[in-house]
């Protein structure tokens, strides 16, 4: 059914930098927030996506200057390469602007005057480093040190990925300006503030009680930040400097974080002067109390590396100008390629135009949704566990069912009636509330779950009717073969509109093949009858482990285009470890191996999560560790991970520890996890791709 009242909904991806080229990282996020877009839309959602190229700053600056063209010339051409990527993988933006834009310029000053009005900016001297070989200072993203909290090496200017501290770029310990390896010099410049302590009341509700955050995410602000008087914050920088003048205050720029959010903005204002005539403006999506309807809904999706920003400084900034407030900010984690970070030297940084040359950009996207749950954990791309799974649902469940099928239909078409198939097309329709459940809980990968159970089923129908068989029947056998295949067409199709968020050009040819366009979630509530049937033209084909390998060496081959110094929104590459989290807690006594053979660590998978009301840290977990066997384990990990997002996750378990009665029922094991200093959060061990439950650590 359709739904009852229709939502406008307004999502965003964090801006890509325009000094570099989209890799395989970066598009987590790209497809995530499309296949939200998409499923709202296909839902009869007024959902519309916006995003922008993320333009200013020193790196634009210092790129443009070492290749000798202007700042402008440069954006506007990776902007054409970024736009060619996104298309290609079928990421379809509604508008696609760029911070460097008379309607960004705008709204920054209207913000600004708000920030001002309300007594929030103020000014003093910095000591600000500055780089006496290339002539100018240094922004954060220019400057690697030493962290002066925890000590972490190899940390950039304003903040430490490891311990979460942030701080001035002078402060960093043995700093080195990546531009030309020089040690910069302390010089004093005069710069402007926003003095965030004034809005601590406001981020301190709107943190704990909006629902915007995930609860880790709430947590982690309020334990980490918002426990103590919230620092100011640095948004000018002077000149030489690619951006927006400050009006009243010339020589002083606005710093890359203050314009690229208002970015969001831009390409709002940009879409509705496009979209004038249909009555869009502004207003209706951004301003408070100014339209007399409801509120839209914005919901950003980002990386966790930038939630300070996006948490604290642009609700402020949007409080202070009595703007709408995200409803929601969606925060996903980083990408592993067989588990470690991107590496040129493996042949595993993968661009985007790399990966198209070699593999279908649909394969992926589904791969993503397989693997996205809507949390804050890291995916792994497994080129292994990418092959298999890949032929195993979409070629061999969800192909399988046409290409074994529509041949016999293409003179017939589909029988006048829908035979009998035993609810199978029932059940599936049902499921659709669940999986439309999963779709708008970001959690996309129990709706894929879900579709491929039904499309198991699916197979299963046809296994048992043979219809291979029917067709050597004659033609008193035709009539029963039309209905075989009509039914297993039928739930093919179904399948396709479930997937239409994921696989759009996929749903497009099952569209051109039988029942015409997929356009509406309700598709998937009626089967089709009497309809003539295409052609049937392959849909998918297999990966091939030579197409990996192929990938992999294309990519060694070729070093990703990125200078020197990221963007604020760019994610950022793993540090040296640091020496903190084992120097907190030092190794125990030594053992023998006799002694750790008393241990046994086993694979297990989590079947069932739930909450224990009564207790503040416990999660009670159902571990499966093959067939019928069943451990029940209390684990501490509540307000680290969602019951929700851990069932289907392989953990590891000490499954011969003597169980132990506590107040909420008999613990049988313990999950193996990691903790302590150097990084929020506990952390839960999973065992390599491959591994069953039962299998032994050894």
């Amino acid at each position: 059914m359709p739904p009852t009242t229709v939502r406008r909904i307004l999502a965003t991806s964090a801006l890509p930098y325009a000094n570099g080229q989209i890799h395989l990282g970066h598009l987590v996020e790209y497809i995530q927030t499309d296949i939200f877009v998409r499923f709202q839309k296909l839902r009869g959602h007024h959902a519309i996506y916006l995003c922008a190229d993320d333009t200013h700053g020193t790196a634009i600056m210092i790129r443009a200057r070492v290749e000798g063209r202007s700042e402008r010339e440069l954006i506007a051409a990776m902007r054409t390469d970024h736009l060619a990527d996104f298309s290609r993988f079928q990421i379809a933006f509604d508008h696609y602007g760029s911070t460097d834009s008379d309607a960004n310029r705008q709204l920054c000053g209207e913000v600004w005057q708000a920030l001002r009005g309300r007594g929030l900016v103020t000014s003093r001297e910095v000591r600000q480093l500055y780089d006496p070989t290339a002539g100018v200072f240094l922004a954060d993203r220019f400057v690697r040190g030493t962290c002066p909290r925890c000590q972490g090496a190899d940390q950039y200017g304003d903040s430490c990925e490891l311990c979460g501290a942030t701080y001035s770029p002078a402060d960093l310990i043995d700093p080195v300006s990546t531009l030309s390896g020089a040690v910069p010099e302390v010089r004093s410049a005069e710069h402007l503030f926003v003095t965030l302590e004034a809005m601590h009341s406001f981020l301190q509700e709107w943190t704990q009680s909006s629902g915007a955050l995930d609860p880790r995410i709430a947590n982690y602000l309020s334990g980490h930040f918002l426990g103590e008087e919230l620092r100011d914050w640095d948004i000018s920088r002077p000149a030489p400097y690619f951006g927006f003048e400050i009006p009243d205050a010339p020589g002083h720029y606005w710093y890359v974080w203050f314009d690229a959010p208002i970015g969001y903005m831009a390409a709002t204002s940009e879409w509705c002067a496009a979209q004038a005539g249909a009555g869009e403006s502004f207003d209706r999506w951004w301003r408070r109390g100014g339209v007399n309807e409801p509120p839209a809904e914005i919901h950003h999706f980002i990386g966790k590396d930038i939630t300070y920003f996006h948490t604290l400084f642009w609700p402020a900034m949007l409080e202070a100008a009595g703007l709408t407030l995200p409803t929601r900010v969606r925060v996903h984690g980083f990408l592993t390629v067989n588990g470690q970070k991107m590496s040129k030297s493996r042949g595993t940084f993968l661009l985007a135009r790399t990966y198209l040359d070699h593999l279908d950009p649909g394969m992926l996207r589904y791969f993503y949704a397989a693997k996205l749950s809507g949390d804050i954990d890291d995916i792994d791309l497994n080129l292994e566990e990418f092959t298999a799974k890949v032929n195993a649902d979409l070629v061999g469940k969800v192909v399988n069912l046409a290409s074994r099928t529509a041949r016999w239909l293409e003179s017939s078409g589909l029988s006048a009636r829908y035979p009998d198939d035993g609810g199978l097309f029932a059940q599936a329709a049902t499921e659709g509330t669940e999986i439309a459940a999963a779709y708008e809980a970001c959690d996309f990968a129990r709706a894929m779950r879900i579709i491929m159970a039904a499309a198991d089923r699916a197979n299963a129908y046809v296994d048992a009717q043979q219809p291979w068989k029917l067709a050597k029947g004659g033609p008193e056998a035709s009539g029963r073969l039309q209905d075989v295949a009509s039914v297993a067409l039928n739930l093919f199709r179904q399948l396709a509109v479930y997937l239409a968020p994921v696989l759009p050009e996929f749903a497009t040819q099952v569209g051109n093949l039988v029942g015409g366009p997929i356009t509406s979630w309700d598709q998937s509530q009626q089967p089709v009858v009497g309809s003539s049937v295409g052609t049937f033209q392959p849909l998918m084909r297999r990966v091939e482990a030579a197409h990996v390998e192929a990938l992999q060496q294309a990519s060694l081959a070729q070093a990703p285009v990125t200078p020197p110094g990221a963007s604020p929104m760019e994610p950022q590459t793993t540090p040296t470890d640091p020496a903190e989290p084992l120097a907190a807690e030092p190794l125990a006594a030594e053992c023998t191996i006799d002694d750790f053979a008393k241990i046994d660590l086993r694979v297990a998978r989590i079947v069932n999560a739930e909450e224990v009301p009564e207790a503040k840290k416990l999660l009670k977990l159902t571990l499966s560790l093959g067939g019928e066997a069943r451990r029940t384990v209390f684990a501490g990990i509540k307000g680290f991970h969602t019951p929700e997002s851990l069932v289907g996750r392989l953990v590891v378990v000490v499954a011969n520890l003597a169980p132990r009665q506590m107040k909420f029922g008999l613990s049988e094991g313990m999950v193996a996890a990691a903790s302590g200093a150097g990084a929020p959060g506990v952390y839960l061990l999973s065992p390599d791709s491959g591994a069953l439950p039962g299998m032994r650590l050894h």
